[in-house]
């Protein structure tokens, strides 16, 4: 039999959701649910049908994605991919991958596609690279200080604090900062109409004991300048010590004197000795303003996995740290239109990139191009393990187009999707 991919209608969106749920042993509240069927593009998702029954899902999010130079980018985002237990090894998901960029190339609007990834081995094979990490922490506050500089500390001081048991309370005020830090740092998302609302997710199941999410902001003559979403969980030693856990989900600043007075306050919550922090970028610089890093027990994860699809337009969409001409050979055998020689030339003003049939100065696998893309993996430690190669060995190209991909802050996914 058969099987192939169709556009979902929006009557079928139930079951289809119920699909994806079933295929990660999941299962949703009622706010969850209202808030991804509101946020699904039918349009752009599609589905696998047995007889009536879905046994194959999966969608894209039309985003617009920070990249090296402030750009934000059109960035189609893979989401919601599933395979029922019952057909797999059929070649469903490779089918739903093939249809996805097919139809994203015809339509020539998102040079970039991105997804996280619950099984990080399966995606490779479409051209998918690692573009970002994460920072986790479980920061020891009983026995790690924060040290701020004296400036930095005084600055802060004349901040004012307004905190809500409620975070949707302070929704506009955090949503005003995030608008404005979403260029600063490639990997972010611009939030488009009802993203906001994902942030604010609080199932009851994920709490583990802990408080509703609750919100933080720090004012400047009366304007926010950064926010933090938290949830406190209460503990009590045997010996009714209180050892309660601050559980952090977000926090944004506009500038360092916001960003220390935040974490100055997560620091101070009574009753509490630990921060959780699970999603920080891996530069986070709070990392530099504690007195005992080993007892912050940090941990860097994969994140956000991105291809081009289309190698051109991608790499002419974002600046460089430093002018670069050079010839990069691609091999993409997923997207064959991306194989071959493309003439990247640019700076921090902007670049263009063509197809040439000049000898090539690097060659490289369009998911190694897609790591080394939002300048959070260096091309030279690519090469390091063999997957780049430099055409004309003692050249520079290496040297000088790594340091034109890197950027000064590293990337960062700052939600799931």
């Amino acid at each position: 039999m058969t099987l192939e991919p169709r556009v979902l209608q929006p009557s079928e969106w139930d079951d289809w959701y119920g699909a994806l749920l079933s295929a990660f042993a999941s299962e949703d509240s009622s706010q969850e649910r209202e808030v991804y069927r509101s946020l699904t593009e039918v349009e752009r998702s599609i589905g696998v049908w047995d007889e009536d029954r879905p046994v194959a899902t999966a969608g894209l999010f039309s985003f617009r994605m920070a990249v090296p130079g402030g750009a934000v980018v059109p960035t189609a985002g893979v989401t919601m991919v599933s395979v029922a237990p019952t057909h797999r090894r059929r070649g469903l998901l490779r089918t739903m991958m093939r249809r996805q960029l097919d139809d994203l190339r015809a339509a020539g609007e998102e040079p970039l596609a991105v997804l996280t990834a619950s099984e990080p081995a399966i995606y490779g094979r479409f051209g998918y690279g690692l573009a970002t990490h994460s920072l986790s922490a479980r920061i020891d506050t009983s026995r790690v200080a924060l040290q701020l500089p004296a400036p930095l500390a005084a600055e802060a001081d004349g901040l004012r604090l307004r905190q809500s048991d409620e975070a949707a309370s302070l929704l506009a005020e955090c949503e005003a900062v995030y608008a404005q830090v979403v260029s600063r740092r490639p990997g972010m998302l611009q939030r488009r109409p009802g993203w906001e609302r994902e942030p604010l997710l609080d199932p009851e199941r994920d709490r583990e004991g802990a408080s509703p999410l609750r919100c933080v902001v720090a004012l400047r003559d009366g304007e926010p300048v950064a926010y933090a979403r938290y949830a406190v969980k209460m503990c009590w030693s045997r010996t009714d010590a209180a050892d309660g856990e601050v559980r952090l989900r977000e926090l944004e600043a506009l500038d360092p004197a916001g960003y220390a007075a935040l974490w100055r306050f997560l620091w101070g919550i009574d009753l509490t000795t630990t921060i959780v922090a699970d999603n920080r970028p891996v530069d986070d610089p709070w990392q530099h303003l504690v007195s005992n890093p080993r007892r912050c027990g940090t941990a860097v994860g994969d994140s956000l996995y991105l291809r081009p699809v289309d190698v051109g337009a991608a790499l002419a969409a974002r600046c460089y740290a430093t002018p670069v001409e050079v010839v990069l050979e691609v091999e993409d055998t997923f997207c064959p239109w991306n194989t071959g020689r493309w003439r990247l030339s640019g700076d921090e003003k902007g670049a263009v990139c063509e197809p040439t049939g000049d000898a090539a100065d690097l060659s490289l696998g369009v998911r190694e191009l897609g790591s080394a893309y939002l300048g959070g993996t260096s091309l030279t430690a690519l090469a390091g393990a063999g997957l780049v190669r430099e055409e004309r060995p003692g050249s520079g190209a290496l040297r000088a187009t790594a340091a034109a991909f890197a950027d000064d802050v590293q990337p960062w996914l700052p939600h799931g999707f």
